[in-house]
């Protein structure tokens, strides 16, 4: 089986909350982002920042990715965060605001000062208009950086001065993303839908985005993560014709054009069928 991860769904959950992280141990979520930001309020932070490590060292998580999002860069809390997170060695650590190729040099740099062993990746939130002007170089910045997150309120927040209904202002900047991610061969995570009573317009969304090309989804509810993990997994149709066209290409080999249920195969047809199984595959281990 390909080293693929599923990042179907990744579920914010408050290190300051013992209940919220007992929950997550529960919850059928193939990653968890233990927050220290914008879920904790500035008292709490250090005993967070505890709690998120000793979670992490734990174990107790079984398969799930679990990551931890630091305070971002020139907050009171920054250093401390990172070095912690890196101390503890999740799966990766995750950076708010990150804005150019010389900040991921430089958390790296911070990372591995501080002894993050080399199984713990950055996960880069983009979400600042030079954060998608940039979304190239960022995303090729560092081998030790795999994914990128979209933070779509704040980039909203960035580009807008009143509320917009819809996503439609923001999809230049997803598609650049996205474009950025693909490019540097790396993982990308849509933004949360902030409505958690919204299960219709959630799932639209959830939709929209594994029809971009999203590898999945960041949420901020329990209640989010079934859907997330449907609608970014291939469905039994999509994994049988995967099989279907795989077969055909290696039956077909040196026979000059080969087809499948009518169509030309190429080999461009052929890696995004092995993506497609690859996916299919690390979504069966992790839920087995």
């Amino acid at each position: 089986m390909a080293d693929f991860t599923p990042l179907r769904s990744v579920l914010y959950m408050p290190s300051s909350n013992a209940k919220a992280l007992e929950k997550a141990k529960t919850l059928p979520v193939d990653g968890v982002i233990l927050d220290l930001e914008d879920a904790v309020a500035p008292d709490a932070k250090p005993a967070a920042r505890e709690a998120a490590a000793a979670a992490v060292a734990s174990g107790a998580y079984g398969r799930r990715t679990m990551t931890i999002r630091v305070n971002g860069i020139g907050t009171e809390w920054h250093d401390a965060d990172i070095a912690a997170a890196s101390a503890a060695g999740p799966a990766a650590v995750v950076v708010p605001k990150v804005s150019s190729a010389a900040e991921v040099h430089a958390l790296v740099a911070a990372m591995e000062k501080a002894g993050a062993p080399d199984h713990t990746k950055l996960w880069a939130m983009i979400e600042t208009p030079v954060a998608i002007l940039d979304a190239l170089s960022i995303a090729r910045a560092s081998e030790r950086l795999t994914v990128l997150v979209m933070g779509t309120n704040d980039l909203v927040k960035e580009l807008y001065a009143e509320h917009v209904p819809g996503r439609a202002p923001i999809l230049p900047p997803l598609h650049t993303a996205l474009l950025a991610a693909r490019a540097a061969g790396i993982a990308i995570v849509d933004g949360v839908y902030n409505d958690v009573k919204d299960t219709e317009g959630f799932l639209a969304e959830c939709e929209q985005g594994r029809q971009m090309g999203f590898d999945g989804k960041t949420l901020i509810h329990p209640g989010q993560v079934e859907g997330a993990n449907t609608a970014f997994a291939p469905s039994e149709k999509a994994v049988e014709d995967a099989r279907g066209l795989i077969q055909a290409w290696e039956d077909g080999a040196g026979s000059g054009v080969v087809t499948y249920q009518g169509r030309m195969v190429e080999n461009l047809h052929v890696e995004s069928a092995r993506r497609t199984l690859s996916i299919a595959e690390a979504i069966a281990a992790l839920e087995g």
